[in-house]
């Protein structure tokens, strides 16, 4: 459908409308609503606005000065979602919600024409916009409590869940996040479309969940539902059906009827609000001008269909309540669309000419924002000692034994969460089992199932929670069991926390630490669901920070580094914890306990600080270097101290960060010794020794290199691992050989 139809139809049907009696524009605009002539006149000019910045949007991409023509036009009537809510309550929301956000600005204080910039500059790449700077097109804006949203298939959803359950548990735990009042709720946007997304299921099912077991929720859904995705149709009936859940109240309203809209709309919030509890609101909506501006409707629709959905354009449909009522007349109404549309045209005129971005370190600059000054300064801060003795029942851990990974991890959970109050520890079993591995044991009898708490089965869900929860205020820590359990959710990590950031400028972050138990070595136990050693999707993600500690003081040096990443710059750390490690106590034979080590007291904490990025050497040979990390780091020690007997000067290097890589650290020692080793338990194709050596080559290193790696298969089950695993053997045979 053409932009000209459109215009065309709105043009002749708002001619032949006819009044009716007058009405008071402060009393109810037609019989059995609520919505006020005043309030729906405001509410037009802001559907209007709307509907013309879709049209701006493919004017401008017509000049090539516009980047973006996704619109909302017959959607409009979220508006009246927006004035049912209160200007703070966080909103994140679909791409087709244009009315919805400017309807939000207006109510926040701001000029119906900052709302309209807001839009025409994320249309042209403008720097100068408020919320990605340029980077996307997105609704957001720091002041309104939009959060920004890129994504067209609800994976945003899951995140909306965790804002609704942070705004509750932050008010449990004597917090406030940033979002009003204490009754504030949470409210997402989507497609009918995106209702079919394991996303937006995982969404769903875990509001069901929480509330299924009495936890609040207050979230709003709000599916607009056009009847179909791109070209696909949705079934009729199947998005109700899939809407009806145990613990989430339903709501139906015509969204092409703004005053049925708006009634829905309070009635919905308000069950949100006063019970706490989750409510889909369902809107029937239309779609004008296709999908996107190179959309070719009449080649999937009949022109019956499309001229149906334009005789139910809400536009019109406004415009109807006000002539009737006799609040506008149409020739006012005309003359007022036409003014508005030469005002729009006329901003978006204005942003074509305001700077765009023009460097790679421009576009850049939001995605890692780190300040390592302030990192080493907060990362050694320990509570007071009375606060430590009653989280350890007196027992502190510096005085007990050396400790082992496992170990050693649990305790520095038990220091973080004394010293940051906000903080939480979930996931699936990590509460009264204490993990699979017994790694968060005892924490949430000592802390309360308010900050240490199991979840549901369902990585997206877990996700979801934290970044729901980070993005509140919050500092949240879950567990991931498996690392191969994470694939099941990257994009939960890839595409909503590492990207926000950046596409707010920094505006809203999403901190949170999330520990995954991760890699290979457990004698065989468990197939490749327990023994995954794929590392490659989370290196391939900008800004992410992936901490993969061997020994148990590193773990614990690191875990408090990453916390105080999270907690000061916003960060988004994963935390490998290579499983066959937890408990290991020696390093060479049995009962030498080479592998345990002493927990650090807070006195040692910022002399002990591992910065984000700095690798640890082992040795000063000058013969050979071995880099490594994870359990290649025991594998290597153990090849380095037989070569060193034989009178080799081997040196062994722990990258300890898989991301950002230690380059300098790396360089450095490999110069020293001109022969380096990389030995890497990930696999040959898309491990991380293919970038240990990229990185030696752009840097100009000439000495020799050789790399040795698992093989590129899954882990089997049990001894058959032993043989596309990398071993030990493979390591002392490689070094030799690089020896001569």
């Amino acid at each position: 459908m053409a932009r000209d139809t459109v215009e065309t139809h709105f043009t002749q049907a708002v001619a032949t409308l006819k009044g009716g009696p007058a009405r008071d524009p402060g009393r109810p605009v037609r019989d059995g609503t609520t919505l006020t002539g005043d309030q729906c006149r405001t509410l037009f000019r802001r559907q209007l606005d709307s509907r013309l910045l879709d049209i701006a949007a493919r004017w401008l991409r017509e000049r090539n000065e516009g980047f973006y023509t996704i619109g909302s036009a017959g959607h409009e009537g979220n508006a009246a979602v927006a004035a049912a809510l209160r200007p703070e309550d966080p909103a994140l929301l679909h791409y087709r919600s244009g009315a919805f956000y400017l309807t939000r600005s207006e109510l926040a204080g701001r000029l119906p024409e900052q709302g309209i910039r807001d839009v025409l500059m994320g249309l042209t790449a403008a720097a100068e916009e408020p919320i990605a700077g340029g980077r996307h097109k997105v609704f957001g804006h720091p002041e309104l409590a939009v959060i920004p949203q890129t994504s067209t298939i609800a994976s945003h959803l899951p995140r909306s869940v965790g804002v609704a359950f942070a705004i509750e548990r932050a008010r449990a735990l004597g917090a406030r996040p940033p979002w009003g009042q204490e009754d504030a709720i949470a409210v997402c946007s989507f497609g009918d479309a995106s209702v079919n997304h394991a996303s937006a299921l995982s969404g769903l099912n875990t509001a069901s969940y929480a509330t299924f077991q009495g936890q609040p929720l207050p979230l709003l859904f709000v599916c607009e539902d056009n009847g179909i995705g791109i070209s696909v149709r949705t079934p009729k009936g199947w998005v109700e059906a899939a809407a009806r859940r145990p613990g989430i109240a339903y709501f139906a309203a015509d969204g092409c009827d703004l005053a049925e809209a708006y009634d829905v709309a309070v009635r919905a919030v308000e069950h949100v609000r006063t019970q706490r509890s989750p409510a889909f609101l369902h809107l029937s909506t239309v779609r004008l001008m296709g999908h996107a501006g190179s959309d070719v409707e009449v080649a999937y629709r009949t022109q019956r269909e499309i001229r149906a959905d334009l005789e139910r354009d809400p536009l019109v449909r406004t415009a109807a309540l006000l002539v009737e009522a006799r609040l506008e007349t149409p020739d006012d109404l005309l003359k007022t669309y036409e003014s508005t549309r030469e005002h729009v045209l006329r901003i978006a005129l204005e942003t074509t000419r305001s700077p765009r971005l023009g460097s790679a370190k421009e576009v850049m600059e939001p995605i890692a924002p780190r300040r390592p000054d302030l990192i080493a300064r907060i990362s050694p801060m320990a509570a007071s000692g009375t606060a430590r003795e009653k989280a350890f029942a007196g027992s502190l851990p510096e005085n007990d034994k050396p400790l082992t990974l496992s170990q050693s991890i649990n305790r520095t959970l038990a220091d973080a969460l004394t010293v940051y109050p906000e903080m939480m520890v979930f996931g699936e079993d990590v509460a009264k089992k204490g993990g699979v591995y017994g790694v968060t044991r005892g924490l949430q009898k000592r802390f309360g199932p308010g900050r240490v708490f199991d979840t549901l089965l369902d990585e997206q869900a877990i996700l979801g929670l934290a970044l729901g929860s980070g993005v509140s205020g919050m500092l949240p820590v879950p567990e991931i069991q498996y690392l191969a359990y994470l694939h099941n959710a990257l994009d939960q990590i890839r595409g909503e926390a590492a990207t926000l950031s950046f596409f707010s400028r920094n505006a809203y972050r999403n901190p949170m630490v999330v520990r995954v138990a991760g890699y290979a070595y457990q004698k065989g136990f468990g197939g490749h669901f327990h023994n995954d050693n794929a590392v490659a999707a989370l290196r391939d993600i900008p800004g992410l920070v992936i901490a993969s500690p061997a020994r148990p003081d590193d773990a614990s040096a690191m875990l408090r580094t990453c916390l105080a990443a999270a907690k000061t710059c916003g960060s988004v750390c994963v935390f490998l914890e290579p499983i066959a490690l937890y408990n290991t106590k020696d390093l060479f034979d049995e009962g030498d306990g080479g592998w345990l080590a002493p927990y650090a007291p807070p006195a040692r904490w910022a002399e002990t600080h591992v910065p984000i990025g700095r690798a640890r050497a082992y040795g000063d040979g000058r013969d050979l270097t071995i880099v490594t990390f994870g359990n290649g780091l025991r594998m290597s020690l153990r090849a380095a101290v037989r070569l060193t007997q034989e009178g080799y000067g081997v040196r062994v290097l722990d990258l300890r960060w898989l991301a950002p890589l230690p380059v300098d650290d790396l360089l450095r020692t490999a110069e020293l010794t001109g022969k380096v080793l990389i030995a890497d338990e990930t696999r040959h194709t898309g491990g991380v020794s293919e970038a240990i050596v990229a990185e030696l080559v752009d840097a100009g290193y000439t000495g020799s290199l050789a790399r040795v790696t698992s093989a590129d298969s899954f882990v089997p089950l049990g001894a058959a691992a032993d043989h596309v695993l990398l071993s030990e053997s493979e390591i002392e045979q490689a070094a030799r050989k690089l020896l001569g």
